[in-house]
């Protein structure tokens, strides 16, 4: 239970950062988003829907490449990254996938710097 509530007391602490940089607090696919879009490396002013589904997706593997699920295989001509899984998932409860999500995005954060 202690490295849960060490989990969410990290979490909290990170929303609220996120908070002070954007002003309103982000959910996970907010969060998604930006890291998406970090990695995509090109901001524009608008995505499509299947553009934001795309880099939540870009944001999932390179969150879960940190612990040797993907790898990045490839830059497409338009500048998207395309991963490879090398292993499969953990089968996990809901609430235990979100928590393995939340864990990854904090290890990104703190290696960003933020």
């Amino acid at each position: 239970m202690q490295a849960n509530d060490d989990l969410q007391s990290r979490w909290w602490k990170l929303e609220e950062k996120l908070m002070e940089r954007f002003g309103r607090k982000p959910d996970m696919e907010t969060i998604l988003f930006l890291i998406g879009i970090q990695e995509f490396g090109d901001i524009k002013a608008k995505f499509s829907k299947e553009q934001k589904q795309d880099l939540m997706h870009v944001a999932t593997c390179s969150l879960l490449s940190q612990s040797g699920y993907y790898e990045m295989e490839r830059v497409d001509e338009e500048g998207w990254p395309h991963f490879r899984q090398l292993k499969a998932l953990p089968v996990m409860s809901l609430p235990e996938q979100e928590n393995f999500l939340k864990d990854h995005i904090l290890l990104y954060f703190d290696q960003q710097g933020f």
